[in-house]
């Protein structure tokens, strides 16, 4: 089967990278089913990786992704019927879980977008914790074009970034709009000229910190952001707690008395 969807780890000052690339340039990487397939078992197969320290994710070639191919994928409506069904254990289909596998994991995630970012390519853009682009990239919700919702964790993902109106107006509307606009909505995270170098260098900051105390965080916020004062209180607690007698804040007091000035090591939870 083609590559539709490339992983190289990159070692970069001790720490672990993903570089995470989808893999169809001569068709701006728009989605087929393979390549969604691809795409879930790569974020699946790097949950698995514990000394994995975040994930850098782009589109090869011009784009970063221009959305879903309707002609590829209508072409095999047997396939769609079997893939629009949700997993009974995850509650997510192929469409929904391709880009949401990226927020199961424990690391932080990184887009990098530049180019188009349409339809099922944003909603795989807005599954990363932190979204750089150009200030030209061209973003939409194009799932109106075609009469649709966006079904691929959009409506969730929008929900937690932008004002209601603000996302029904991008949903409704098929709205296209560049990557400074993108930024102001709170679709897009930041503008840089080179995202790619620009997530690098977010993903080497984060290395530099406890492994524990960025997934913790990262967990508490995606598991709290909509929850009530008081519930979110006990998850304070409760990470913590763990983060209180972990190996890596160990490591941070032994620094502080003087100790070994060696970085982090490898995620240990």
């Amino acid at each position: 089967m083609t590559e539709l969807v490339t992983c190289t780890i990159l070692e970069r000052g001790g720490a672990r990278l993903a570089d995470v690339r989808l893999n169809r340039p001569d068709k701006l990487n728009s989605l087929t089913l393979d390549l969604l397939e691809q795409l879930q078992a790569v974020a699946e197969s790097l949950a698995g990786d514990l000394t994995l320290r975040g994930v850098l994710l782009s589109g090869e070639g011009r784009a970063f992704c221009a959305g879903l191919d309707f002609a590829t994928v209508m072409a095999e409506p047997e396939r769609v019927n079997a893939v629009f069904a949700p997993d009974a254990d995850r509650g997510t289909n192929l469409f929904q879980e391709a880009p949401w596998a990226w927020r199961r994991l424990a690391v932080p995630v990184v887009a990098a977008v530049h180019g188009h970012c349409l339809g099922g390519g944003l909603q795989i853009a807005l599954a990363a914790d932190y979204r750089f682009t150009t200030p030209d990239a061209t973003w939409s919700v194009l799932e109106a074009k075609w009469g649709l919702v966006p079904d691929m964790s959009g409506v969730q993902a929008l929900s937690e970034l932008v004002r209601i109106d603000v996302a029904k107006r991008l949903a409704m509307t098929g709205e296209i709009f560049d990557g400074t606009r993108a930024v102001a909505l709170g679709v897009a995270s930041e503008l840089a000229d080179d995202p790619y170098a620009a997530g690098l260098a977010l993903l080497d900051e984060l290395a530099t910190r406890s492994p524990d105390a960025v997934a913790a965080s990262k967990r508490l916020f995606d598991e709290t952001w909509t929850a009530d004062a008081a519930r979110t209180f006990a998850r304070e607690r409760a990470e913590q707690s763990v983060l209180l007698s972990a190996a890596n804040t160990a490591v941070t007091q032994h620094r502080s008395l003087g100790g070994d000035a060696r970085p982090y090591g490898p995620r240990l939870h």
